[in-house]
């Protein structure tokens, strides 16, 4: 194998093995930031050794057993060692002398569960959990996340170092939450995976209207979720959120990379095999029993377009009755807004704006691009152009993305046709 050749395999280990490594590291050294140094040494070892010997036929073994004999290492070179050094040396000692590889599938899971609940903790700000999840579950380097949020890299590592020192400062357990803690720490976690796709599903900001790579680490991470939660209705639901809504992709951008709005997609482009895979994990989240949350409610909608043979065909009234669910569920501005737009859609477009027209002063929408985008498209189906470009006008002063004030400005000068209001 040529040194190209190593240097890739080498990389397509670190994504496939990081996280489990840094899990496993972690429950034995009960500190995330230590745990993905020693895995950064074995790293920096196995590209030294790897081009010479060759890529070792259990990769992930190879690499827990280098990490934890640097540990061991590191802990008896500290020159201060307390017990709390003692006792981590001991326990890296007495799992180096088992087999590498002598973890059983179920342990592994534990660890890797343990991790992402770590991560994404809330005493870290909203911005930390994204960066620390997306370093040390995801594999990501600092450098493909200040690429992908389009922030400086200096940014991100300052993130994901204050992330893990806020972490050991506060003593955070590296544990699963139980009993009544579960609930919210598990939303922690699903509200950042939700966060990493719908950045890369509809870029705040910069050139591009999408960021794939971002939906695809996003779903990587929903889907290691759902296996390792297989009993959590709302986990299915975010999955099977992500698995249609990604299934639009390619239908999303024209060739010239403009953005496609819902009712003008080719539905011939959506993938069937996500689409599939979605509602399969929506038909589990309801299987499982009890009320659907936030996440199953939106998968519900998102599976009513993707049933939905042409635009026409879809069943609006059922959206209307999801977003009522919601609203009840999960109250905020934006579902108002979108569950205006559904109404429009199934009563007509002066429904629709009696209601938009009743969100315009809410606070959380003064700077949210889509209402103005929202209510331009009712008053333009209403025959009030003036009124609707100017809102258009607005809605484009108001957006980051280039590719969308684009759209926005071209669809006010020249208003031609009534479009879906839903940005796909």
């Amino acid at each position: 194998m040529g040194a190209g050749a190593t240097a890739r395999a080498i990389e397509a280990v670190w994504r496939i093995e990081s996280a489990r490594l840094i899990a496993g590291l972690a429950r034995v050294v009960r500190d995330v930031g230590l745990a993905e140094d020693l895995a950064q040494d074995a790293l920096v070892v196995a590209l030294e050794k790897w081009p010479e010997s060759g890529v070792p036929d259990n990769p992930g073994a190879w690499l827990m057993a280098t990490a934890k004999r640097k540990g061991i290492d590191l802990l008896r070179r500290d020159v201060m060692l307390d017990r709390k050094h003692a006792e981590m040396a001991h326990a890296l000692e007495q799992r180096q002398e088992s087999a590498p590889d002598d973890d059983d599938v179920d342990g592994v899971q534990d660890d890797l569960l343990r991790l992402v609940f770590t991560t994404c903790h809330p005493v870290l700000s909203t911005e930390a959990r994204v960066a620390l999840t997306l370093r040390l579950v995801g594999g990501l380097t600092t450098a493909e996340i200040a690429r992908a949020f389009l922030v400086p890299e200096p940014t991100v590592g300052q993130r994901v170092s204050r992330a893990k020192r806020t972490l050991a400062t506060a003593n955070v357990p590296f544990e699963v939450p139980t009993g009544a803690e579960l609930a919210p720490r598990l939303a922690s976690v699903l509200d950042v995976v939700y966060l990493v796709f719908n950045e890369g599903y509809s870029a705040t900001a910069g050139e591009d209207w999408m960021r794939p790579a971002l939906c695809e680490d996003a779903l990587r991470l929903g889907r290691v979720l759902a296996q390792l939660m297989p009993r959590e209705p709302e986990v299915h639901g975010l999955v099977a959120l992500m698995e249609v809504s990604a299934s639009r992709t390619h239908a999303r951008t024209a060739p010239d990379g403009s953005p496609v709005l819902l009712a003008d997609q080719d539905r011939s482009r959506w993938d069937p095999m996500l689409v599939r895979r979605g509602l399969a994990a929506l038909e589990r989240a309801e299987q499982l029993g009890g009320a659907l949350g936030p996440y199953a409610l939106q998968a519900g909608i998102a599976a009513c377009h993707a049933r939905a043979r042409t635009a026409e065909e879809t069943d609006w009234e059922r959206i209307v009755a999801f977003y009522d669910a919601l609203a009840q569920l999960a109250p905020s501005p934006v579902v108002e807004l979108n569950r205006a737009v559904a109404v429009s859609m199934a009563y007509g477009p002066a429904e629709g704006l009696a209601l938009v027209d009743q969100l315009i002063d809410a606070p959380a929408l003064r700077g949210y691009h889509l209402l103005p985008a929202a209510r331009a498209d009712l008053l333009a189906k209403l025959g009030r152009t003036d009124e609707a470009q100017e809102d258009l006008a607005r809605a484009a002063s108001l957006t980051r993305n280039v590719r969308e004030r684009t759209l926005l400005l071209e669809r006010a000068r020249r208003l031609a046709g009534p479009h879906g209001s839903a940005l796909g």
